[in-house]
């Protein structure tokens, strides 16, 4: 092993502590300076104990080493021995260690910077439960979601008491789809979970994905299919049903200006005219009936545009306006800011927008002092929210989740195409339709773009 300044320092420290001892040894032996021997022999010890501390630094330092790492202390250094001949190699191992484990840290919390924003950030609402019961995460799909911050999974029953049993039940590794009650709205969700463990500690993460649009959309073109299918098949027979009744009704017809006055066939032939009539009557009316409901298997080409929304309640005031004075109601009009713009198709819009209002109107026809509102809002999620709300009797909760179903009306005279094409409309947005109940009574149908 060459030389170093370890050995430098271990022999002149070994040096300067026999020359010392062999003084002190030599005033014992000759002399009777008693405060001189002493002194000289706690210089003695001092040299032993500075020495016993150069001898042992390796092992201070290993220790501090091992402490440092212990505590994931990547700010302590070692390049002391590294300057050393005889612990070079234990400094550097130690430095090259510390810089790994330095590397590794910083590693690490970029990699846990990175989650968090993705976690954050990700479009699909993330709860995390413990098996105590408390919400350990909510990212900000979810906070949204919610619309409010979580402390317990007890208050998932605020959403409703279905979609907090079936958060509770929600087994790992399968799905569900769950409705939940808001304020602003009910939604619908496709909610999954997966068990994980953290410290010891159980944690349930639940994914809720709102697919709201998409089960209108899948919904819709079920209804479209049918209808397409129906009104084929109807218009196929009806079409020569109606025609062969016309012309067997005009043939009758012609027979009878033939018969001479007082003909005792007449009554009979005049019979046959009429029940034509009715059949040929009948059948253009189910063909225009079919005629309206093919409507409703057209897709709609949406062509977007930003509109602002006071000059689209300005346009169907306007459209509307004889209609509402022969009824004796009034309409106000909210929109909050008053600059607040639409991306959309105006003209789809002022379509869906027209609809509501003449089912509003119908609705108020039999009743005094009848009001209609057009409000328009930014909600706090960011989502623009067009409403029609009136003050009439108002829509049965059994008949909430029914009257977008194509054919179902609730009118004598109704043909159960306007609202269906309404939430056609919306979902050509990317919209959804909900309807709830007025406060003071009455029916609210919202379109939240």
């Amino acid at each position: 092993m060459g030389f170093s300044r370890f050995h430098a320092g271990v022999g002149v420290r070994a040096a300067a502590l026999c020359l010392t001892l062999v003084v002190t040894a030599q005033m014992l032996a000759r002399t009777q300076w008693y405060l001189t021997i002493a002194l000289c022999i706690a210089a003695a010890g001092v040299e032993l104990v500075l020495m016993i501390r150069f001898v042992t630094q390796s092992s201070r330092e290993v220790a501090r080493f091992l402490e440092a790492v212990s505590y994931d202390d990547t700010t302590q250094s070692f390049s002391g021995l590294s300057h050393d001949g005889v612990h070079d190699e234990l400094g550097a191992a130690m430095t090259h260690v510390m810089d790994l484990l330095r590397t590794g840290r910083a590693e690490r919390e970029a990699q846990v910077r990175y989650l968090q924003t993705l976690i954050a950030h990700v479009p699909v609402s993330l709860v995390s439960v413990d098996e105590h019961g408390r919400v350990r995460l909510l990212n900000m799909a979810a906070r949204r979601l919610f619309e409010t911050a979580l402390s317990m999974s007890a208050q998932f029953s605020r959403y409703g008491e279905a979609f907090a049993v079936g958060i509770e039940t929600l087994r790992p590794g399968s799905s569900a789809i769950l409705k939940m009650e808001r304020h602003s709205g009910a939604l619908l969700l496709k909610a999954s979970a997966t068990d994980t463990s953290l410290g010891g500690v159980r944690h349930r993460l639940v994914s809720l994905q709102n697919i709201e649009n998409e089960m209108s959309a899948q919904e819709l073109a079920a209804w479209q299919t049918v209808v397409r299918v129906m009104a084929h098949e109807v218009m196929n027979s009806l079409t020569p049903v109606s025609s062969l009744a016309a012309t067997a009704r005009d043939l009758v017809g012609d027979v009878l200006d033939q018969l001479p006055e007082g003909d005792a066939r007449s009554g009979t032939l005049t019979d046959a005219r009429d029940a034509l009539e009715t059949v040929a009557r009948r059948s253009e009316g189910l063909l225009h009936f079919v005629q309206n409901h093919r409507r409703l298997t057209k897709p709609l080409v949406t062509q977007m545009q930003l509109a602002p929304v006071e000059r689209v309640f300005a346009r169907v005031q306007r459209l509307l306006a004889i209609e509402l004075a022969d009824n004796a109601i009034q309409i106000t009009t909210r929109v909050e800011p008053p600059t607040l713009e639409l991306a959309a198709d105006a003209d789809l819009i002022d379509q869906a927008l027209i609809n509501l209002m003449r089912n509003a109107i119908e609705a108020l026809a039999q009743m005094p002092a009848g009001h209609i509102e057009l409000s328009a809002r930014r909600h706090a999620d960011g989502r623009v929210v067009v409403a029609v709300a009136d003050n009439g009797p108002g829509i049965s909760a059994e008949q909430r989740d029914r009257i977008f179903v194509p054919f179902f009306t609730t009118k004598r005279q109704g043909s159960g195409v306007g609202l269906t094409l309404v939430r056609q409309i919306a979902t050509a947005h990317g919209a959804t339709v909900d309807v709830t109940q007025t406060p003071g009574g009455g029916a609210t149908v919202s379109l939240r773009f």
